[in-house]
């Protein structure tokens, strides 16, 4: 979809990265130039030592703007995701990281997004959202939205975990493993990739269920219909047990503890790089195709 002009610009910046200051700084100085009022997150309030300009917490920044600019990675971005809370504003990110695959714009293309942004013109694609609940005894414990992944796993010294895992209320199977992890399409390219699981292009409205590490080797990832809740069941498994929504919030588990992932009703609009594709970013990121010197 196309974008809408913001009226009011957020900024994030990646906590405790001095490197975020020039391009902070950058930014800043555009948006001043041409009067566009911006609010900063107390990260980047902390750095830009700007008095004159209005701070507003992670939390309370997505009601009160029409465009977040995040300067980091890919885990500050998937913070912002979270606080959107349902709100479809539109989020740009700019890669200060290491790899960036949701922070894809580049800082030398920072302000020509941005342009593109305020002139109606720039490229804003949808990303599926989960929606993560962690029961017990039929209480909610705990509610989370995220970007990437939810993910039930043991600590490195706890023992093989049992889970039971149906797809709209079908029984799937009870399988053996180090945990599971639900991706999206997004999320494919996170931690899904390092446990051997697909990926998958933006636009598949589905879910990756990946095992880690299963006590029986034909127990492979598997892409499923995005339509229909997961349901994973803790049937054995020591206190030493997680779940973790995008690798930054969550809690312990115990036996008979059950999450339930499901389709967020509304996802996360996301400015792509108007000079890659997909693909592109595939190649740059991953390495494909590159020549090794002899």
């Amino acid at each position: 979809m196309t974008s809408r002009p913001a009226t009011v610009v957020g900024i994030v910046a990646k906590p405790r990265r001095e490197s975020s200051l020039p391009a902070l700084e950058e930014v800043m100085g555009w948006l001043d130039a041409r009067q566009i009022p911006f609010i900063l997150d107390p990260e980047a309030a902390r750095m830009a030592r700007r008095p004159d300009v209005e701070m507003a917490e992670r939390p309370d920044l997505p009601g009160r703007v029409g465009l977040v600019v995040v300067l980091g990675g890919d885990g500050t971005l998937l913070s912002v995701a979270r606080h959107l809370d349902g709100r479809r504003v539109p989020i740009l990110g700019v890669n200060l990281g290491s790899l960036g695959f949701l922070t894809e714009i580049a800082t030398e293309e920072m302000t020509d997004v941005l342009q593109l942004f305020l002139e109606g013109k720039a490229t804003v694609y949808e990303r599926t959202m989960l929606e993560a609940t962690l029961s017990r005894e039929g209480a909610v414990l705990a509610s989370y939205r995220c970007l990437n992944d939810a993910v039930l796993n043991k600590s490195a010294i706890a023992r093989i975990i049992e889970i039971r895992v149906e797809v709209g209320g079908d029984w799937m199977t009870d399988m053996r493993a180090d945990g599971l992890i639900v991706a999206t399409a997004t999320g494919s390219t996170a931690y899904n990739l390092s446990a051997g699981g697909p990926i998958l292009t933006p636009g598949i409205d589905g879910f990756v269920l990946a095992p880690l590490c299963p006590h029986t080797l034909t127990m492979r990832p598997i892409v499923l219909d995005g339509r229909e809740p997961v349901d994973i069941t803790l049937l054995r498994g020591s206190e030493e047990v997680f779940f973790t929504a995008d690798g930054q919030v969550g809690g312990p588990m115990k036996s008979g503890d059950k999450v339930r992932v499901q389709r967020s009703p509304s996802g996360v609009p996301l400015i792509v790089s108007p000079t890659r594709s997909y693909f592109s970013l595939l190649r740059e990121k991953l390495g494909w195709g590159a020549r090794h010197p002899s």
